[in-house]
């Protein structure tokens, strides 16, 4: 797709900063680098003078140029590297939108164009994004394997599968007489599809896997007031994240830290603690942490040790340790607990975070496996899943040749092979500005 226009943009982080990188694209490009910069040669790094359009010097800085369709955006492409400071960016800035037909870029429509320009599938930009995002190894190694294209090729693959399966059941109910036209090739067909089924369904049961590697091994804190909740969750949160007092309800609210253990995300949440004389504003309190205790994918159920006190039915929808605390103060055996701690001496404490980092770690399972990173992906292999069902069951061939048709259109919206321009606006938003 020819663009009419060029966009620019600053590429790299926030300012000031040691270096600068303006990035522009469109079929101005070359023009305008040649003008501010003099000749270049492709694909080389070109030190250069870099001039206002008065002539005055801007900065000295290097000029990459990528001509289209090799490039990031399957357009004629330049990186302008300059010193990182504000004024440098907003000058370079200024002189390259002086020129005509080119504009300031809008988020994500670098990438835009490279998807339209067919550099990258709806899969692989969505990676694209998650990759730029990533804050952990885990969540790295998990977006550049779907940058690469892992993840699309799965789907790819399944969609060949059906689009050949179509193609022998369309022939044998066209040609079925016709001596060049095996006959009956339903049975290796059908026996395709239903073992297809089977490779969707173990792929979406790997959703849960993706979700906690994108956002986080979630750790809900319970117990009673004065357990040492909010004591545990700065201990591990390294910092004075919570109010800590005597006062039973100082915690009415959830807060949240998130940590990195081993290359995994793993979000810490401290709660109200549990009793059953409670003010309105502290029950509400109360009410949303066990709430939030139903959908955690491990609960921390705390217990001075010295002074235990009920907390009530414990939610029973997630895994539960239960941990004694104030181990530096309560002489009681620990049998009742699976660990003990301390978070004034630090007692207890790595073997604490040793045991939700294996947790999360098992959680996530194989991190190499191709997982769907997408809810968006989800639903539409649902749907696939119910057309090839469909398709199984059905007794006209007509028929279950038009579910294998819309199973294949459902698998073809995930990688953008179909039309998906309803998807593009809130896909491409999440980008920032110069990607």
């Amino acid at each position: 797709m020819a663009s009419k226009d060029s966009i620019v943009a600053l590429s790299s982080g926030r300012l000031p900063a040691g270096i600068a990188v303006i990035r522009i694209s469109g079929p101005e490009t070359r023009f305008v680098v040649e003008t501010i910069a003099g000749p270049i040669k492709d694909r080389f790094t070109n030190l250069r003078t870099i001039r206002a359009a008065d002539g005055s010097t801007i900065d000295h800085g290097l000029v990459l140029f990528f001509p289209g369709p090799g490039s990031f955006t399957g357009e004629d492409v330049a990186e302008f590297q300059v010193h990182g400071s504000r004024a440098v960016a907003a000058k370079m800035l200024e002189t390259i939108t002086g020129f005509e037909g080119v504009r300031h870029a809008e988020p994500g429509e670098f990438t835009r164009r490279a998807f339209l320009n067919g550099r990258l599938d709806l899969v692989e930009t969505e990676a694209l994004a998650d990759l730029v995002n990533a804050e952990t190894e885990a969540q790295r190694r998990f977006a550049l394997s779907n940058a690469e294209g892992a993840q699309s090729e799965l789907y790819s693959s399944w969609r060949r599968r059906l689009i050949h399966a179509r193609a022998m059941i369309e022939a044998e109910i066209d040609f079925a007489d016709e001596e060049d036209v095996p006959g009956s090739v339903s049975e290796a067909v059908w026996s395709d599809v239903t073992a297809m089924i089977g490779e969707i369904e173990r792929h979406v049961e790997g959703f849960k896997a993706a979700e906690i590697i994108r956002d986080g091994f979630e750790v809900v804190i319970l117990g009673a007031p004065n357990a040492g909740k909010s004591s545990l969750f700065n201990a591990l949160a390294r910092r004075e994240a919570a109010i800590v007092t005597d006062e039973p309800g100082t915690t009415r609210d959830l807060l949240e830290v998130v940590m990195d253990l081993n290359g995994l995300k793993v979000r810490l949440v401290d709660t109200a603690g549990l009793r059953d004389a409670a003010g309105k504003v502290e029950a509400i309190g109360i009410e949303r942490a066990r709430a939030k205790a139903d959908v955690a994918d491990l609960v921390l159920l705390l217990e001075d040790m010295a002074n235990p006190a009920p907390v009530g039915e414990v939610p029973a929808g997630a895994p539960l340790l239960r941990i004694g605390t104030k181990s530096d103060i309560a002489d009681v055996g620990a049998g009742a607990y699976d660990l003990v701690i301390s978070s004034r001496d630090g007692s207890g404490l790595g073997r604490l975070l040793d045991e939700i980092g294996s947790r999360a770690a098992a959680a996530v399972g194989e991190a190499g496996d191709v997982l769907p990173s997408r809810m968006r992906h989800v639903e539409l292999l649902r749907e696939a899943m119910d057309f090839l069902r469909a398709a199984l069951s059905g007794h006209s061939q007509e028929l279950r040749a038009e579910e294998l048709r819309l199973a294949t259109e459902r698998l073809g919206r995930i990688v953008g092979a179909v039309d998906v321009e309803d998807l593009l606006d809130v896909i491409f938003s999440q980008f920032c500005i110069g990607k």
